[in-house]
């Protein structure tokens, strides 16, 4: 069956996966008022997941390693994501975004490569860090801010 095929069950199935895996993300990111809002994360899963199946696609044409897929969307993402992080002074801005749009790469991996679950999963886990996380990281910060030396 190909993979890259609008009229089988499979292809929507890995879009609507994408889809949701990005919205997940990125609605809790533009709630929060964050760069990466959920267009672009839909857009980060989606593209991932479409070159992951572009490349599955080329290397069974021609024995590519697949392996190598993953390491130029790596490096790809590496350079969206850094374009997310500004440096203020001695303040640097941007980091999370950067590091949520590598996972967000990561979804769209999973999903191309056929681990649509595990992608939903770590969409999810992603937003408990964002979410849960983010809120004890402030209550530390706020803590120490206000405890007497």
């Amino acid at each position: 069956m190909d993979l890259l095929d609008p009229t089988s069950l499979l292809f929507w199935e890995r879009v609507a996966a994408s889809l949701a895996c990005g919205a997940i993300v990125g609605i809790e990111r533009r709630l929060r008022g964050k760069a990466i809002g959920l267009r672009t994360s839909v857009l980060v899963v989606l593209g991932t997941q479409f070159y992951v199946l572009l490349g599955l696609a080329l290397g069974d044409a021609d024995g590519t390693d697949r392996s190598r897929i993953l390491g130029q969307i790596i490096t790809g993402i590496g350079f969206l994501g850094a374009g997310a992080i500004m440096n203020r002074g001695e303040v640097v801005e941007g980091l999370t975004t950067a590091a949520t749009i590598w996972v967000l790469a990561a979804c769209g991996a999973a999903i191309g490569f056929g681990y649509i679950t595990a992608a939903l999963t770590l969409a999810v886990v992603t937003l408990f860090t964002l979410r849960v996380l983010g809120m004890a990281e402030g209550w530390i910060v706020a803590r120490r801010d206000t405890s007497p030396d």
